[in-house]
């Protein structure tokens, strides 16, 4: 197998608030439809799609979970400084998500925080 690319599809319940939330984050935004919008993250343009969940599940005939009580994936940001982890956890904070670990070192050479979007996707962001 060798795929052109690959991106993440996940399931968010209000298309108009989770572009909200990711454009006030700095992601560049790939566009949108009444399914769905998608944003642009790190330097390889890594695609991630939002969709509503009747439509995801429509899509792929597969039963989608609630991220707010489980989750399949945990995506990873890298940051470059220290100070940069602790600001984005400032701006998550003001865009409305949820900061489930304060920023704080953890293991030899590594500094992050853990945090949920409002749908309750979760992401580590480190500096390592």
């Amino acid at each position: 197998m060798n795929p052109k690319k690959m991106w993440a599809n996940v399931a968010v319940s209000n298309l108009e608030r989770t572009t909200k939330f990711y454009t006030q984050l700095g992601f560049k935004h790939n566009g949108s439809s009444n399914d769905l919008t998608s944003f642009f993250f790190g330097e390889d343009n890594f695609i991630m799609h939002f969709f509503l969940p009747d439509i995801l599940k429509t899509n792929t005939n597969i039963e989608i979970a609630d991220s707010h009580r489980s989750n399949e994936i945990i995506f990873t940001l890298s940051a470059e400084s220290k100070e940069q982890v602790d600001n984005w956890a400032k701006e998550v904070e003001s865009a409305g998500g949820t900061i489930i670990s304060e920023p704080k070192e953890f293991g030899e050479g590594y500094y992050g925080f853990v945090f949920a979007d409002p749908d309750g996707h979760k992401f580590n962001v480190f500096y390592m």
